[in-house]
């Protein structure tokens, strides 16, 4: 299928990073070149009040003019052992090889859909081949000692 709705490659992200449904983090500038080459996850722990949802994690490269385009992104797919539980998930990013210059900042994006790149989950567990219903999920992303939701980046040493 063709669309016109889903352009690939690497496009600016003023608009996603501005929603209130996309947390956003941010490093300082670069003080040096990073290659990161390889695999690329995102650990996320996270709750949902739905028996259902998605967990979308995008890597971007900002440069010195703050224009964010993005580098690689992932998405899964959890059922909720209980709702409002925070449990752990691994978001698979795929693999990349990039050089964030010194300068650039590195941004990582959170949120739960990425519609049309991915299919919507209606957030009710129910199949998504007979789904009839909708519902808006409450979600909550934790970043402490205790639930240390981070970026995994296969960052390359300077020889």
């Amino acid at each position: 299928m063709n669309t016109d709705e889903f352009h690939p490659g690497p496009l600016d992200q003023a608009a996603v990073e501005t929603r209130e449904d996309v947390l956003v983090f941010t490093t300082e500038p670069l003080t040096e070149d990073v290659e990161v080459t390889g695999r690329v996850r995102a650990v996320l722990f996270a709750a949902t009040d739905g028996p259902s949802t998605d967990w979308v994690a995008r890597l971007c490269d900002v440069d010195e003019n703050g224009v964010s385009l993005n580098v690689a992104d992932g998405i899964v797919r959890v059922r909720a052992a209980a709702p409002g539980e925070a449990a752990e998930h691994v978001v698979d990013l795929w693999s990349t090889s990039i050089v964030f210059k010194a300068g650039h900042r590195i941004r990582v994006q959170v949120t739960s859909s990425n519609f049309p790149r991915w299919d919507r989950n209606l957030n009710t567990g129910e199949p998504e081949e007979s789904a009839t219903t909708a519902r808006a999920a409450r979600q909550q992303l934790f970043h402490d000692p205790a639930r240390p939701s981070r970026i995994v980046l296969p960052v390359v040493p300077v020889p």
